[in-house]
């Protein structure tokens, strides 16, 4: 079992910044894909970013695009969510999701696009809540 540990959040104003940490114990993290997803509550998870293993490709979900940026540093283990103009929209429950992505795989068919749908993913941590207030 992957363990991923998330923290940085908590209140921050609108049109702030804020910057989540997801420090994964694991070996490499080079071979993982990484995403963050948020939930609000009574809503649905929600897509927030993604970054493929080889760190190329990075997508974004439509209402965070512009403003989120996500990174991964591979020698720190760890992924990062830089948010930047927040808005109370923002507000919910975190995420950090993780996925290995098999060498096989990755032998034969070469580069992994991020994935961006929740069942794609196998590990996740506990969550970080982040409150955006007016």
């Amino acid at each position: 079992q992957v363990q991923l540990v998330e923290s940085g959040g908590g209140l921050v104003q609108a049109g702030g910044s804020l910057r989540l940490s997801c420090v994964a114990a694991v070996s490499t993290l080079y071979t993982y894909g990484l995403a963050w997803f948020r939930q609000a509550p009574g809503k649905e998870r929600e897509f927030v970013a993604a970054v493929n293993w080889s760190g190329d490709l990075t997508y974004y979900g439509e209402s965070v695009k512009g403003r989120f940026t996500m990174s991964r540093e591979n020698d720190e283990k760890a992924v990062y969510l830089q948010m930047s103009d927040l808005k109370s929209e923002d507000t919910a429950v975190y995420y950090c999701a993780a996925v290995y992505i098999d060498p096989k795989m990755v032998a034969s068919v070469g580069q992994v696009r991020p994935y961006t749908q929740e069942k794609e993913y196998t590990y996740w941590g506990q969550g970080t809540q982040v409150t955006v207030s007016s």
